[in-house]
């Protein structure tokens, strides 16, 4: 399974975005995901970037299988805040074959931020590279309650 472990310079900036919005500042939709640890039991909390597509919200783990991403798959639900508001959500994995057009859109958007976790992928890519890229990036569509 893919997984790029953050390096100290990136883990400066998710502070600095998650600082902001746990303030209520937004990062071009920037949240921070609390989900249930699955073996602590704890919550975790990470900033995400949070996306519409054809009127569904997803998130894309750019990173790959990360902890969240693992925590996510095994609580299947969690909450999304901005500031003080507070969204319970329910979590649906997107298979594969869905991705390409998400990893598109979310490549146009956060690339200047996320691109170098891409390994060279672009959202211009030719759609045989982005699916044959797409199990590499775990993406959930979001239900609120």
């Amino acid at each position: 399974m893919r997984y790029l472990a953050p390096k100290s310079a990136s883990n400066l900036f998710n502070d600095f975005a998650k600082w902001l919005t746990a303030r209520g500042i937004s990062l071009l939709g920037s949240r921070v995901l609390a989900v249930r640890g699955r073996k602590s039991g704890e919550v975790r909390t990470t900033v995400v970037n949070l996306f519409t597509h054809e009127g569904e919200r997803y998130l894309l783990a750019p990173r790959g299988h990360t902890q969240w991403v693992r925590n996510l798959r095994a609580a299947g639900e969690g909450e999304l805040r901005l500031g003080r508001r507070t969204e319970p959500f329910t979590a649906i994995e997107v298979e594969d074959a869905a991705k390409p057009p998400l990893i598109r859109l979310y490549l146009r958007k956060w690339a200047w931020e996320t691109g170098a976790f891409f390994d060279g992928l672009k959202a211009d890519s030719p759609e045989a590279d982005i699916v044959a890229a797409a199990p590499g990036f775990p993406v959930f569509r979001i239900i609120t309650h």
